[in-house]
């Protein structure tokens, strides 16, 4: 009996011993995150609210250990191709035009300002362009493999059945790249992995079209390397709930350039005064980045809005970080 409590005492003691190691390990792992430029829930300090701190179940934050490299992407041989989903299942922004038609490529008019805009990135910078509002081109995993990237444009509530949700996690669980402009934040509401996808973030309201100033938060990124370090912009500078969290801001609008209350969105409870508006993650074995910039059809034309040039040049970043063309958040 004696052999038998000794060998058990043992095994609790190593038990407990690994515990203190996995729970030691974890807190390691979080202030090495910290430290590398990922940010928690607003405090109170900046005005905003305890909206709580959801956990997706997911590897995320900017460690590049949580990207899964699993060769499903041949750049070399392939190329470097994108995908603009633009479909919508409520509001309509002005920016994508009427409603294009089932099937891949749909012909286009000028009125599609946003998709046009990216088509013309495209080549401009080597890299190949297809658009669709058909949900059945993202049915399977297969189909979305043949892309460097997604970009979901300003997509409207619910634009994804079964088949394209869990295509799109397995795109994403395989390396893909994902990224989220304007109103790609009022999508999929009662989808929790694909806010996540966002950053742990979601579109909650915003006030009226306006001017503000851009502040860059991170230099190092692509996306936000050759912008100056603040710059006139007008948008409707989405509020948020939740905050985004585990993920490296890029940059925010300065809530000192815009009128407090409800009309101006400065003060939201969902983040207080510090107001991101652009970030990026590794999600669930994949890269996101997204920002809530875009709204006005003046930023993706010829047409003179200030700071368009800026806003152009950091969409094609995070587009090129995002299908793996260039290093990502940095």
């Amino acid at each position: 009996m004696a052999f038998r409590r000794s060998t058990i005492l043992i095994a609790a003691t190593a038990a407990l011993t690994a515990s203190v190691i996995v729970v030691s390990t974890a807190v390691v792992s979080t202030a090495i995150l910290g430290s590398a430029g990922t940010v928690a829930p607003a405090s109170s300090d900046s005005g905003a609210e305890n909206l709580g701190d959801p956990d997706y179940g997911v590897c995320r934050g900017p460690d590049p250990r949580c990207y899964h490299d699993w060769g499903n992407f041949d750049p070399a041989t392939d190329g470097y191709r994108v995908l603009v989903y633009s479909r919508t299942a409520g509001p309509r922004h002005a920016h994508l035009g009427p409603a294009l038609p089932a099937g891949l490529n749909p012909p286009l008019t000028p009125a599609h300002a946003a998709q046009n805009a990216l088509i013309r990135l495209g080549a401009e910078h080597n890299f190949a362009v297809d658009w669709t509002e058909d949900v059945t081109q993202l049915s399977t995993p297969s189909r979305l493999f043949r892309y460097n990237a997604v970009i979901f444009m300003s997509t409207t509530r619910d634009t994804l059945d079964d088949p394209a949700q869990t295509s799109l996690r397995q795109y994403i669980r395989g390396g893909g790249g994902f990224v989220g402009i304007h109103n790609a934040f009022g999508t999929e509401y009662n989808w929790e992995w694909y806010e996540g996808l966002l950053g742990g973030a979601n579109y909650y309201d915003h006030g009226r079209n306006q001017p503000g100033t851009v502040v860059v938060d991170s230099r190092r990124d692509v996306s936000t390397a050759d912008l100056p370090q603040r710059w006139d912009f007008t948008d409707e500078w989405y509020n948020l709930v939740p905050f985004p969290s585990d993920v490296r801001i890029l940059a925010s609008v300065d809530e000192s350039t815009l009128p407090s209350g409800p009309t101006g969105g400065s003060g939201h409870p969902g983040h207080g005064r510090n107001h991101p508006v652009s970030w990026c993650q590794y999600y669930d074995g994949g890269r996101s980045w997204v920002t809530t910039l875009g709204h006005a059809v003046e930023a993706w034309t010829d047409a003179p809005l200030t700071g368009d040039e800026y806003f152009v040049a950091h969409v094609l970043g995070g587009v090129e970080s995002a299908m793996g063309r260039s290093q990502f958040c940095q």
